[in-house]
């Protein structure tokens, strides 16, 4: 191994520790919704705010956040933003009501875009024009590991336990990749200075605007569905603390399983790919709540849902990024973004489902329909994209 070759492989595992942590702030909540109903006495409905709380605080600030800090280095960006999720979870772990665990939600949330957007583009240009999907996906695979691992662990925890002993359990991940950051992330300097003006031209690129409305559009229906596993596993399975926890364990499998199975897609496939995995995992939102009463199918579902989830997203953040090439500073933060903006509506479309009378199967077909139209716009993209974008041109960047 070259030391380049070594050099890089230090910064994706530390970048990936970083969004692993972060990925268990996001989504832990989901394993841990009755807990929070019970402690903090507030309807389990309500308690589905903790996510489109955070994906509207993300959507907002994040851009906000990223075009302020735009000329300034990655690193010491970095550094600064994993110190605000530090305080941020320690703030979760002592919030004496749900009013004041909301707050360390949007917190957290401001600093969730840049830094993935950071990450994803400091780990694609310091890769071969051959990896850099692949690099995308690891960045993208320290979120699936804590899909896969941190939210069933924290919902155990919170549930033979305390909910708060979750988010210390985080903090002390959030001062290791701190750490982590500062003692092994190479301090790059810009070759040439970013002008907001010329990187804010990617919203003139038809390529990447498709992408967006894919996200926006059609997998938002993901998180629809998402947003309530935990209470459908409970209520429609029979599942207690146990089973639940195997079951999002399941789902983090598949959500690993897809993100690095996506990572190895060439660029040129990618639309191809993206449409047959919107496919599958509208087919398996369909008939997620017929087959989760059944105890070993609710486990597959499980996997499946994670699989789809988390193989379609590498190939959308990749999309972004390799078309957005006017904007290589913002083009990881757009990727990182619009993800959480999909996140809110789909959250709050299902918070809106549910306190309406709406029962879970409806939720979840309402889901897959939305899905189903992210595909239709995928073939349009498919028809019309420049696919001279995904051909290989791009030579890494030395760090």
């Amino acid at each position: 191994m070259t030391r380049l070759q070594h050099s890089r492989t230090v910064v994706l595992l530390v970048f990936m520790i970083g969004t692993f942590a972060i990925g268990m702030t996001e989504y832990v909540v989901t394993g841990l919704l009755t807990q929070f109903a019970k402690d903090l006495h507030v309807e389990v409905a309500t308690t589905g705010l903790l996510l489109s709380v955070y994906a509207i605080s993300v959507a907002i600030f994040g851009p906000l956040v990223r075009i302020m800090t735009i000329k300034m280095t990655p690193k010491p960006l970095l550094i600064g933003m994993m110190a605000i999720f530090v305080i941020s979870n320690i703030i979760a772990a002592t919030a004496p009501t749900f009013e004041v665990l909301l707050a360390s939600r949007l917190l957290s949330a401001s600093m969730h875009a840049p830094f993935f957007g950071l990450c994803m583009s400091v780990a694609f240009y310091i890769s071969e024009p051959e990896k850099q999907p692949s690099a995308i996906a690891a960045v993208q695979g320290g979120l699936t590991i804590a899909i896969m691992l941190g939210v069933p662990a924290g919902s155990y925890i919170g549930g033979i336990f305390e909910w708060r002993y979750v988010f210390w359990f985080i903090t002390l991940l959030g001062v290791v990749s701190l750490l982590g950051i500062m003692l092994t992330t190479p301090n790059q300097k810009h070759v040439v200075v970013p002008k907001l003006k010329e990187e804010l031209k990617i919203f003139n690129n038809k390529n990447v605007l498709l992408v967006l409305a894919i996200i926006v559009f059609g997998f938002s229906g993901v998180f629809t569905a998402y947003t309530f596993l935990e209470p459908m596993l409970r209520e429609l399975s029979g599942f207690g603390v146990n089973s639940i926890t195997i079951g999002f364990f399941f789902f983090g499998l598949g959500a690993v399983i897809g993100n690095f199975v996506s990572g190895r897609i060439p660029a040129v496939r990618l639309t191809e790919r993206l449409i047959l995995a919107l496919v599958i995992l509208a087919a398996v939102l369909a008939l997620f709540t017929f087959l989760i009463p059944y105890y070993v199918l609710a486990f597959a579902m499980c996997f499946l849902f994670g699989a789809g989830t988390f193989g379609t997203t590498p190939l959308l953040n990749s999309k972004i990024i390799i078309a957005g090439r006017e904007a290589p500073s913002l083009s990881g933060t757009i990727a990182a973004f619009v993800f959480n903006l999909a996140n809110c509506i789909g959250a709050t479309l299902g918070t809106i489902f549910l306190n309406s009378g709406l029962s879970y199967t409806w939720i979840t077909l309402i889901a897959a329909g939305m899905i189903l139209f992210g595909t239709v716009i995928a073939i349009v993209t498919h028809k019309v994209e420049d696919k001279s974008l995904y051909m290989p041109s791009r030579q890494p960047v030395e760090s």
